[in-house]
């Protein structure tokens, strides 16, 4: 054999032998599911047996972020920045403009499969999804009736009201495809519409928590000690103000009670998955879109850029991946994709500007984003550091800045001290630097994706 053609054929097997072994994706979203709501990541007052469980087969990220939004629908931006790996002020929020990390993979031979909320206009499903089933395409309906509709030769059908929760059904479609015979790898994606209230389960769930056992959050107010720009939205009137503990403890007890039914039927998908045959050669990944704040700072949404409204839950696990590890790199939800594509050798969408981290997925100890940088429509503006946290109020020219180290719950404001005045010019003078770097978007011709999280290159929070 002429040594061209050997090559040629190692190079045929060599690229065979690749796809075969090429890592399934089995992706879970909850929708306002705050990073502190998992028992064994610290929370002993709710159940969460199968994240629990996803915790201690994989890698939990303690310090993930959604960016933030321009909108008080924050789930709208946090998954368009999630599935098209594009930060806050460079999304297209319905998803049509730029190819996604769905259909990338798709590009790269694997099926695409999605059931749940789809909050990017039902236009763009077909873009990322080769198949779609049973999609609520709004932003919050009542679970116990919700209209759904599924991808039939590339539209939407009409919407029709579900008989189950619709949670319910969305696991039930994600397990119906994990029950198939598949020839190629998946992505396989699962986006919940809970626990986002109305916190709606069924009757007979027989977990109940009870308020008077629930403690408020450690930096629980009575109202939020001045005015953020964002105090009447929606959000901030499903309880009354000043806001009374027995209501938050009430709020709460249905809020972890809905956790703890998604937790229900996540173990329902992890066991389907643990029975076929793509058990061992499959990357679980659970986050959520957002947290919330339902009492915390006297504020019960998430139209702010405090940490429980900010800091999401993350959890991978799977084939190569550290078990039952934690690391506190920093990172964004639009920096998650791009680390399952460096994983799984999908080549990056040409817009996509998320950093591969799939090193510290390889060895957790090492460093993630030096800088994040967060902002709330034209009201809100935050930075953080390793340790530091500089929260900016534009309109009434009002600045706080927290030690996250020594007070993570936010509760003492620094930004009068006069021991923490370099940080506070520091960090104020990174936060202009930020806004101004918002004023020119990257070019959608130039590969943004994957640069290493930790490249000796500087980190910037948006590239």
């Amino acid at each position: 054999m002429k040594p061209y053609i050997a090559c040629l054929l190692f190079s045929a097997i060599a690229c065979v032998l690749g796809a075969a072994t090429q890592s399934n994706v089995l992706f879970i979203f909850a929708d306002d599911q705050r990073a502190d709501t998992i028992s064994a990541l610290g929370n002993a007052h709710l159940r969460t047996p199968n994240l629990d469980r996803l915790v201690k087969r994989g890698l939990t990220f303690t310090r993930a972020y959604m960016q933030g939004g321009m909108q008080p629908a924050t789930c709208v931006p946090s998954r368009a920045m999630l599935l098209s790996g594009r930060s806050l002020f460079h999304i297209d929020e319905k998803l049509t403009r730029d190819e996604t990390w769905p259909a990338a993979f798709g590009r790269s031979g694997y099926t695409t499969f999605m059931s749940g909320k789809w909050h990017n206009t039902a236009s763009s499903v077909p873009l990322s999804f080769q198949r779609a089933q049973s999609l609520f395409t709004g932003g919050m309906t009542n679970p116990l009736n919700a209209p759904l509709s599924s991808l039939k030769e590339g539209r939407m059908t009409p919407a029709r009201v579900s008989k189950k929760h619709a949670c319910e059904v969305f696991s039930e479609e994600t397990i119906h495809f994990l029950k198939e015979k598949h020839a190629a790898p998946f992505f396989a994606y699962l986006a919940f519409d809970g626990p986002h209230d109305p916190h709606i389960v069924p009757d007979d769930y027989p977990v109940h928590y009870d308020p008077a056992k629930i403690p408020l959050p450690a930096n629980f107010l009575t109202i939020h000690p001045f005015d953020n720009g964002e105090m009447m939205v929606r959000d901030e009137k499903l309880l009354p103000k000043p806001r009374r503990p027995g209501d938050v403890r009430g709020m709460l007890a249905d809020y972890y009670r809905y956790i703890s039914y998604l937790d229900m039927l996540i173990g329902r998908v992890l066991d389907t998955l643990d029975a076929s045959p793509a058990a061992n050669n499959t990357i679980v990944v659970f986050s959520a879109d957002s947290g919330v704040a339902r009492g915390s700072h006297g504020l019960i949404g998430k139209q702010n850029l405090y940490e429980h409204s900010l800091r999401v839950p993350l959890i991978i696990a799977g084939p190569g991946i550290p078990v039952g590890q934690k690391t506190d790199a920093m990172c964004y939800l639009f920096d998650v994709m791009p680390t399952l594509g460096a994983i799984c050798g999908v080549t990056p969408p040409p817009t996509s500007e998320g950093q591969d981290l799939s090193a510290i997925v390889r060895h957790p100890g090492l460093p993630g984003r030096s800088t994040l940088f967060f902002a709330y429509r034209d009201v809100q503006r935050a930075i953080r550091d390793e340790r530091y946290k500089l929260l900016h109020y534009p309109r009434i020219h009002r600045t706080q800045l927290f030690d996250l180290t020594a007070d993570p719950h936010e509760i003492q404001d620094l930004s009068a001290e006069a021991q923490h005045a370099d940080k506070l010019r520091e960090l104020e003078g990174r936060l202009q630097e930020q806004i101004a770097q918002q004023a020119t978007a990257p070019s959608s011709k130039e590969p943004q994706g994957s640069r290493p999280a930790h490249s000796a290159k500087p980190s910037r929070s948006t590239d």
